[in-house]
């Protein structure tokens, strides 16, 4: 196959196929094949455009954020380019598995994977997003016309080929790999992450927390803090989370989301239902952050909204300056 770059937003997968030839030229913000290639990681954001809660100088508009749904099973452990995710979202999927979806904005690693299949959650939760670009393995065929009516550029290995490659230390389905400079040729900065999400001092208060553990039926994610670090060390399924060059994974804030978990109409090639799990509405969370836990309330009023995580008075509640997981636990 030939290179092609992401379907923008409402164009069919048919339309795309049809104009493969010509889409590099007329798209734009897409793939740029040939241009100016980094050491892979992208460029680190200038203090005026990290994300903060004070604030001073408003980075320039930003381009299309980079969204990867990674494989989260045992057998595709350890995962490469997770530590580089600004944001790394956990989800329940088929049979009580976990999935994960790793943002990039302000840097973009030199290869993130394995890639995995999307999920009809993954539609609502990305639009709080600006015409984000989703990179997946592939979907349930009745999922894929969601899909592509979906405001968000898919790419997919079927329309965007040169962007995968199959690694060789796992076996298939767990060794497809993305080149993320591929689909972006320079990480669009913190102004892309349109989530809500505060930064800064730590709220008063809170619960001195040296471990937290969330369960699925058939996974579970532990948070345990380290001082020297001052992070939250990342453990799963009993195993310490590291990444393919041996980095430990290790968010600067953890958030336990309760959400409501329902039955969608999607099934895997087993029969197990997919879970759909609800981000827009209110409920209760956990913040974890500097070794404490702050109970607080979430609100997203509509899809295109970020989530408000606030105080019981309604200040907003920062988060500490890093990479952010949200684990989404059954409310």
């Amino acid at each position: 196959m030939g290179r092609r770059t992401p379907r923008r937003r409402g164009v069919t997968r048919a339309a795309l196929l049809a104009a493969t030839m010509t889409a590099s030229l007329a798209v734009g913000c897409t793939a740029r094949h040939g241009g100016p290639v980094d050491d892979g990681r992208g460029q680190s954001q200038s203090p005026t455009q990290s994300p903060s809660s004070s604030g001073g100088t408003v980075a320039p508009a930003a381009g299309p954020l980079l969204a990867v749904k990674i494989d989260n099973v045992p057998a595709a452990r350890p995962q490469t380019g997770l530590d580089s995710a600004d944001i790394v979202y956990a989800e329940q999927v088929e049979g009580g598995l976990s999935r994960l979806m790793a943002v990039f904005a302000t840097k973009l690693p030199k290869s993130v994977g394995p890639v995995r299949s999307a999920r009809v959650s993954d539609l609502e939760l990305l639009r709080q997003f600006d015409d984000p670009t989703l990179a997946f393995s592939g979907a349930q065929h009745k999922l894929l016309p969601l899909i592509a009516k979906a405001p968000l550029r898919s790419a997919s290995p079927d329309e965007v080929s040169s962007a995968y490659y199959r690694g060789v230390d796992k076996s298939a389905p767990h060794n497809l790999y993305l080149r993320p400079n591929k689909l972006l040729s320079s990480a669009p900065g913190a102004a892309a992450l349109t989530t809500g999400f505060h930064y800064g001092t730590a709220p008063a208060g809170g619960t001195a927390t040296a471990a937290r553990t969330v369960r699925y039926p058939a996974a579970r994610f532990t948070f345990t803090w380290s001082g020297s670090k001052h992070r939250w060390l990342v453990t799963e399924d009993g195993t310490p989370t590291v990444t393919t060059d041996g980095k430990r994974v290790a968010p600067a804030t953890v958030v336990i989301q309760y959400v409501k978990i329902r039955k969608s109409k999607y099934h895997d090639v087993l029969g197990n239902n997919t879970p759909y799990t609800e981000t827009v509405g209110s409920g209760k969370a956990d913040v974890l952050r500097d070794g404490r836990t702050y109970s607080v309330d979430w609100k997203r009023q509509k899809a295109t909204d970020g989530t408000a995580f606030t105080a019981s008075d309604g200040t907003p509640v920062n988060f500490a300056k890093g990479q952010v997981w949200v684990v989404f636990a059954k409310a």
